[in-house]
């Protein structure tokens, strides 16, 4: 059985475990973010909200595609010249919104967390909304290069990027915005939110959201797992690049590619059940919403409980406890 084969084979099953799961997982996110009162007026979940419909997007564009190129040898890329500028924006627009959603909402979750009113205020949901769209704004234009540049090779009839210059930037976009800053940020303000609650024990049970940092916490841990893999095989592919290599080398790294290139999907796809796991407040959200089995009751509570503690924290008045 030769690598290429199960290169393919690869491809094929666990792409379609990942976009399956991931697209449910996505759209769960959605239901709950966009229905649930007391997550659809908080600034973090609204990035996480966001993060989920670009990761929907980008599973879609990106790896239901490469699923069918690797298992049905159908690859409209290669013959459509408008599909392969499109989807080379989408690669470049897309995984950059999520990523930096969830940046923000680590980034938010320092800010509720702080025994700083001034800096508390910062976790609004009016400035995420108009955050969002910034960044939306920042990232489409990081995206026009790719469609000027991208083109199919009349030798490889494969699509791809034409212009030397730009091909310099490429290995700082892979290891820099997607890999590094990223993974800094998130650790960075991670860190720095659990210092704020253990350090302001008492101020953290009256402003921060004990189970959104944990949410914030485990998406930190999911970055890391999805994308230093890959991250460590570009600076790989990078140092030894122009350095002589044998078929069966060549063949070997071919099969680590095409493995470590799915690992970061785990990113894209597995949010959802890293907020199952940290939150068991998510969990009975998604209980409520997707199974319907309601409380009214406990549920009307949270709601008056969560709208009392957002206006405590904007006038900067010690909420009440409470223990989920």
């Amino acid at each position: 059985m030769s690598l290429l084969y199960i290169s393919q084979q690869t491809t094929i099953y666990a792409g379609c475990s990942l976009a399956f799961i991931g697209i449910l997982g996505n759209s769960m996110n959605i239901l709950v973010f966009s229905t649930v009162p007391s997550y659809r007026t908080t600034s973090c979940t609204f990035y996480f909200l966001i993060s989920s419909i670009f990761n929907i997007a980008y599973i879609v564009i990106n790896l239901i595609s490469r699923i069918v190129s690797a298992g049905f040898g159908i690859d409209p890329t290669r013959t459509s010249l408008a599909w392969c500028k499109t989807r080379q924006f989408c690669l470049f627009t897309l995984s950059l919104v999520t990523i930096t959603c969830s940046c923000l909402a680590t980034i938010d979750q320092y800010f509720a967390s702080s025994q700083n009113v001034r800096i508390r205020r910062w976790s609004n949901i009016r400035w995420a909304r108009r955050i969002v769209v910034i960044i939306i704004i920042i990232w489409c234009i990081h995206g026009i290069p790719p469609i000027l540049y991208s083109d199919i090779s009349p030798i490889t009839k494969a699509c791809g990027n034409m212009n030397a210059r730009y091909a310099d930037y490429i290995p700082f976009y892979l290891l820099g915005l997607i890999c590094a800053i990223p993974i800094v940020v998130m650790v960075t303000f991670g860190y720095l939110t659990y210092r704020n609650i253990h350090l302001t024990r008492a101020l953290a049970r009256q402003y921060a959201d004990r189970q959104l940092v944990r949410m914030v916490l485990f998406q930190i841990i999911l970055v890391i797992i999805s994308f230093v893999p890959y991250g460590t095989y570009s600076v790989y592919s990078l140092v030894t690049t122009g350095m002589p290599k044998d078929i069966y080398r060549l063949l070997q790294e071919a099969f680590a590619i095409t493995v470590l290139s799915l690992v970061p999907y785990f990113y894209y796809c597995g949010s959802c059940y890293a907020f199952l796991m940290s939150s068991s407040r998510f969990r009975r959200s998604v209980r409520n919403q997707v199974l319907f089995w309601r409380r009214p009751t406990q549920i009307d509570k949270t709601i008056r409980l969560t709208a009392t503690v957002h206006s405590l924290r904007k006038v900067g008045v010690a909420a009440p406890t409470h223990n989920q």
